[in-house]
């Protein structure tokens, strides 16, 4: 049997590389607004998984967090630095999928910069609270999925393609290296 794409009229892989990929990758997030972060745990030798919101994103890509410097993900991070970055844009595209190295730092500026009131929830004590720490997620490789005209196009594609029993499918997907 052939694969799906195999029968796709159209080019639907493209990678990214550069700054293609880094406007891709702030593309995507944005959409998001959140992710799973995801970090090794060594009791069981399988993946932790929480949902974070980045704090910031910056021109090459790197995503900011502030995490408590006691927190789970902080000695899972201290450990082995490998993360990955789960997201997903809405219910029919926006994925992507980020493997990185995070480093951890206590910065002030940074956290100056990154701080917001309603962290206050987690770092009682505000800005000045001595657990904040801050990660940077350096992503190095990823994938993503998405539609090369929208949703809207995506839809009528596929509605034409399921009327005449072909494949019309306006998805695109490619590996990202920022």
């Amino acid at each position: 049997m052939d694969s799906i794409n195999k029968n796709q009229p159209e080019d639907n892989f493209k990678n990214l590389v550069g700054q293609e990929g880094v406007d891709k990758i702030k593309e995507l997030a944005k959409q998001a607004g959140s992710c799973f972060f995801c970090t090794k745990n060594d009791k069981e030798g399988l993946f932790t998984t929480r949902p974070m919101s980045a704090d910031h994103i910056d021109d090459d890509g790197n995503f900011w967090f502030l995490s408590a410097e006691d927190s789970e993900k902080n000695a899972d991070i201290n450990k082995d630095p490998h993360v990955q970055l789960l997201l997903q844009g809405s219910e029919h595209s926006d994925f992507l999928t980020l493997y990185g190295k995070v480093t951890i730092t206590k910065d002030k500026e940074s956290i100056d910069k990154l701080w917001n009131p309603l962290l206050k929830t987690w770092f009682t004590e505000g800005k000045e609270d001595p657990r904040i720490t801050v990660l940077k997620f350096s992503p190095l490789k990823g994938y993503y999925w998405d539609t090369k005209h929208g949703m809207a196009v995506a839809l009528v594609k596929r509605v034409i393609g399921a009327v005449k029993g072909e494949t019309y499918d306006d998805s695109i997907e490619g590996v990202i290296k920022p």
